[in-house]
């Protein structure tokens, strides 16, 4: 099994992050341009996934495809593809969230992942997975309190850590994250459900 996978270092070093060695050929990307370098691979993996990549992502089906898509369900992108929560920090987990409509592909991602050394939990085709959902509202919730004056960035993030276990604090999560994938995901779940209007800043 032949599989290309679209990356950067930090992401590449987090879903290595338990491996020694590679049983099955693994091809690392940069582009998305060097998709089709390779499109005869069997499986293609998108950890840089964003909305203009789904034209060029289709044109690999009925090769397995999946994405890093934690706001963008399979109904917005394509049914064939299998989604999974890629986000910075959480593919360093041994168990990763993962949606597919498909059982077929579902028994051929969890073999693939078996290479990273890594199991998936299947979870319904939702934005925001729910790993995510949880993780924005505690950062939603902690800017709220630092706003009111309640405590510090280092204060919240130390009470987490000790509280909970966390790996990280809110502010500290945030900032691996990326502010503005927090912002993008309470906005699309704010249109919903007003209880995930957006306090990150």
């Amino acid at each position: 099994m032949q599989v290309v996978v679209l990356t950067n270092e930090s992401l590449k070093e987090e879903l290595l992050n338990t491996v020694s060695s590679l049983s099955e050929e693994v091809i690392w990307v940069e582009h998305l341009s060097q998709l089709h370098q390779h499109k005869e691979a069997d499986v293609f993996i998108d950890l840089l996934f964003e909305k203009s990549h789904i034209n060029t992502l289709k044109e690999l089906v009925p090769k397995l495809v999946i994405i890093n898509s934690v706001e963008e369900t399979l109904a917005e992108t394509n049914s064939f593809f299998v989604r999974i929560n890629g986000w910075t920090s959480f593919l360093k987990s041994s168990l990763i969230e993962a949606a597919s409509l498909d059982k077929t592909n579902k028994q051929k991602t969890e073999q693939v992942f078996s290479l990273f050394h890594k199991k998936l939990e299947w979870v319904d085709d939702v934005v925001g997975f729910i790993t995510p959902r949880v993780i924005c509202m505690i950062i939603n919730e902690a800017f709220i309190a630092l706003n009111e004056g309640v405590s510090t960035k280092e204060e919240i993030d130390t009470a987490m850590k000790l509280g909970t276990n966390y790996p990280y604090g809110p502010f500290e999560w945030a900032e691996k994250i990326g502010i503005d994938k927090i912002n993008s995901l309470l906005e699309k779940l704010s249109r919903q459900q007003k209880r995930y209007r957006s306090f990150v800043s």
